[in-house]
Order: structure tokens, then sequence, then C-alpha cells
């Protein structure tokens, strides 16, 4: 029986006191939070974990300097704040990156303007991260020569955070976490409604593999089905003060540009901030901010044709990037909290603010928004409402969230150097700078790295790659083949990892090695397994 079938028939079994629908960042963080406490949590999403807009991010954890424009000094000291909670709870995840900044001739502000907007935005940080520096254009040339200058009045760099492996990874941590505390956590059960009777909700659930359906009773129901959030409300005749409104994001991924590990910052032709960023050994571009009707949402060739015009006007390339130079692409939608639900005339100046609305007497919350970076907040302000709905917080003061402590952590490192762990890897994959093996199985995996420590001992070859340009080892599949819920091969290429993301999707069908990879997940459905992707990502 595999930990989902385990989980399946826990939640067919037992009645909860909060069950979260969804499984994006809001609903990750509330179930850690929730369970830590000592609250009987399940958590369902009718998609994979991380399946919707929170593996879609720009993979930073920033503190919002673009909001300074818009005058959301408080939304700004918040996020920095939040950013700095981040840093220090999460070393190995969550770190400082420069951001290289260009302002071009003409633009609505002088660069020296512009660049006293980061000295402030440095102060709201606490002065945590290094202290902003202005450049003229031929420092900036000099930094960076890939920077086309021509129409470059000035700029300037300044910090903030990114993620160093990627959002949905960042976000299925919250829920292994979740279920270490005791949570019911599973992939691939729809809500098809629920109804409130002699003071619990009675919801319908259909188990989208097996077909199955049948309900769960819970004290308290927590909407966090992110831009579907408004659809279930209606499902279940719940009213809101706040509604969603949609922004879609696009990014897309192509062979590194540059080796310097910076984040490049333009504004685009349309005057919003674009990113040049290093993701591994690729560089990921975007991105677009258009508002859509729809969550459902697709990249078009006109997104496609924005970034690589823009990417082109802004940088001096050997030769101009076109479609055939792409990896692969993400899409999403950031929804927006809104006391409207319909289109704006000012769409940028709509505030990026998670909202929480709840109906006491029917026990049910909706969040609404949020943000990577804001995420211990909403956890600990869901933990606040539940206890004030009389759902009791056992442990009320029992931290939730950040890596294991710092003895753990050395305690592997010392295991990890007497077996030589990071001679494993091969060279190529250390691109575009070197990172030990044992640094990135602790930043992945935490206490649950010792395993692979012992798995390698015991069998060697474990330690071995499967899928050519991918850094995973056959013993990192095989703990997610037991612990990660692994339904379909894109859960585990496209947000359990990034390989998907970093390797080029013909290149990677063509791998020796990923069929052998879909036998450790999948085991006699391999071939199927392995079919369906092809299927799709043709």
């Amino acid at each position: 029986m595999t930990l989902r079938d385990d989980n399946i028939n826990q939640l067919k079994a037992s009645s909860f006191d909060v069950l979260i629908i969804g499984a994006g960042i809001n609903g990750a963080v509330s179930a850690a939070a929730l369970a830590a406490k000592g609250v009987k949590v399940g958590v369902i999403d009718r998609g994979d974990f991380a399946g919707e807009t929170s593996s879609q991010s720009s993979n930073l954890a920033w503190g919002g300097i673009k909001y300074l424009e818009s005058h959301d000094y408080g939304l700004v000291n918040e996020l920095c704040q939040s950013r700095n909670h981040l840093m220090e709870h999460y070393p190995s995840t969550v770190k400082e990156i420069r951001f290289l900044t260009t302002i071009a001739n003409g633009f609505r502000f002088p660069a020296p303007v512009v660049y006293a907007g980061t000295v402030l935005y440095w102060m709201f940080g606490r002065f945590v991260t290094r202290r902003p520096n202005f450049l003229c254009a031929h420092e900036i040339k000099q930094l960076e020569p890939i920077i086309n200058t021509d129409n470059v009045q000035g700029g300037f760099e300044y910090s903030d955070c990114y993620l160093h492996d990627n959002d949905s990874r960042f976000v299925f941590n919250f829920i292994r976490r979740a279920m270490h505390c005791g949570a019911v956590a599973t992939n691939y059960v729809e809500s098809l409604g629920a109804i409130r009777k002699q003071g619990l909700w009675n919801i319908k659930l259909k188990d989208l593999v097996s077909g199955d359906s049948f309900e769960v009773k819970t004290k308290t129901l927590i909407n966090a089905c992110g831009p579907y959030v408004d659809t279930h409300n209606r499902l279940i005749g719940q009213q809101t003060k706040h509604h969603h409104l949609f922004s879609k994001g696009i990014h897309l991924i192509v062979d590194r540009l540059t080796p310097s590990h910076k984040v490049l910052a333009f504004f685009a032709s349309d005057g919003r901030l674009f990113f040049i960023m290093p993701m591994g050994p690729k560089t990921c571009i975007g991105t677009t901010d258009v508002q859509v009707k729809s969550p459902q949402t697709k990249v078009t060739d006109e997104d496609r044709n924005f970034v690589l015009n823009n990417v082109n006007q802004l940088l001096s390339l050997a030769q101009p990037l076109t479609k055939g130079d792409i990896i692969s692409e993400r899409c999403g939608v950031r929804p927006l909290a809104s006391t409207s639900d319909t289109a704006i005339g000012n769409w940028t100046e709509i505030s990026r603010k998670h909202s929480i609305d709840f109906n006491h007497a029917d026990k049910h919350l909706s969040i609404f928004g949020g943000k990577l970076t804001d995420c211990i907040n909403v956890g600990n302000e869901v933990c606040s409402i539940v206890a004030r709905m009389g759902i009791p917080l056992q442990q009320v003061d029992r931290r939730w969230y950040g890596e294991p402590n710092k003895t753990d952590r050395q305690r592997f490192m010392t295991q990890a150097m007497a077996m030589k762990l990071d001679d494993l890897l091969p060279k190529e994959l250390h691109q575009p700078s070197p990172e030990p093996l044992s640094q990135r199985f602790w930043r992945r995996y935490g206490l649950n790295a010792f395993s692979l420590l012992e798995r390698i001992k015991q069998q060697p070859e474990s330690g071995k790659l499967l899928i050519e340009n991918a850094a995973y080892l056959v013993c990192e599949i095989e703990l997610a083949a037991r612990t990660e819920m692994i339904v379909t091969l894109e859960d585990f290429l496209r947000r359990r990892s990034k390989i998907a993301l970093v390797v080029d999707k013909q290149t990677l069908l063509h791998s020796k090695g990923l069929l052998q990879a879909c036998e450790i997940l999948f085991g006699e459905l391999a071939q199927q397994k392995l079919e369906e992707y092809a299927s799709r990502v043709n």
C-alpha cells in the first residue's frame, strides 16, 4: 500500500477539526501550522500539491520593492519582515541574491530618484541584506557586459531573496511537515460540494485516481483553493466580502545567458518590472502582468513575443532569442484579493496583500491572495481565527516552520563528509557554481536526508544519476516514490523537482534513465505513466 492509499483510507475513516480544500502555499502553511499546534487536520487538492499558482511563480521571496511606487508602505514593511523571517529560518532555501537594475533614458523617474527608493527599501528591510549601490552606465556594463547600455541613464544594485530549488518544492515541504505532525494529506481528491448540519460540515469528495466517492465530516472548513476560491464558495453557498481578480504571469526558460548569479531587473516596454533570473544551469525570463477573467490560462504567441522582444532589446546577445530557444514555459495567474469582482481601471494599483474572510457561525474560512514571502503570516493568522472559532490549539506555542536545528544539520554534514557524498555528483551538474551534494540533500529533504545516506551505504548504486542532466540520484527518486505521493510523472519532473523546467522535453523523453525512474515511481504502471506524460508534453 502506498502512502497516498493509506492517507485516502484515513480520510475516509476520520472526522476532523479542520479540513482544508486546496494545497497550494495557503493550504500547505495552514495545514502545517494547525497540525503542529495539535489540531486534527485533513488537506486535499483536486490536482497535485502546489499544482496551480504555487508552481508558477518567479521563485522569489522578496519584500515587494515595486509596491513603493503605489505608496503601499505598510505592505512593503510587512513583506520585508516576512522575507527576513524566511531567511532566518530557511537559510538553505531562502537566500539573498543581488538585483542589477538599469533605468533607461526617458523613464518616468530619474535614476537617482529610483535609487533613493532602494535605500528606503533597504531601511524597510532593517539593513539585513547588503546595502544598495548606485551605478552609472559604464559601471553597469563592466559588471554585466550582456546588458545593452546604449539607452541607459544609470542604475543600481540591491538585494532581495530567491528560493534555491523551486516554489513547488518549498510548498510540498510544508505538506510534509503537516503530515509529520499528524495531518492527513492527499492530492487528486476533489470536493464535489458540502453542506453544514448538526454543527458539522459534510463534504462529498471524489478520489480522481480510483473514481471512488465518499463523505468526510469536519468542524471547520478552510477554502484555500487559490484561484478557485470563489468557485468553491459558490458551490457551497458561502458569501464573502472579497473576491479574486486575476493577473496572468508567464516565464520562459532558456539556456543560461550569463554566468553571473544575479537577477537582471529592467522596466519592460509597458513600464512594468521585467526579470532575467538564474535558474540553476538555465535562465528564467519574465514576467507578464495582464488582467484576465479566468484562472484557466495558457502561454500565447503574444506573451512569447512580448518576453522575447523585451529581452532582445535589453541585452546585447550574439544572436537574438527566438521561440526555438525556449526550453520550457511557466504560466499561471496571481489571484488578487479585491472587494470588487469586476475589472477595474488602474490594474497595477490593486494591493497584493492577502485577506482571510470567515463566517463564524458556519466555521468557514476563505483565503484570498497570498504570496510565498508572506506564507508564515498566513499560517499564524489562520491559527488565530480557528482558535477564535472554538477549535483548541493544544500546543499553541509550538513552532511549525523552519529547517531542523543546527545540531542535526552538523550531524548530517559530518556523516556526509565521512562517506564522501559530495564526490558522487558529476561536475557538469555543479553549474553555474559548485554546490556540494550534501547541501542539496539537506535543503530538499531535511531530516529525511539521513535515510538517503543510509540507502547509499547499503546500496552504492542508489547514489548514481538516472536521468541525464538532472541533478537527482536514484535514492532521491526512491524516496519520492515512498513519501511524496507521486501520481503522475509530471508530479515528480515538474513539482517535486524542476527537471522538466531545465531539461528540454525531447532530451528528457529520450533519456535512457527516464523509464527506469518511472519503474521506481510507478512499478508495473511505468510504461503507461511514461506514455501519458509524453502524450501530454507533445
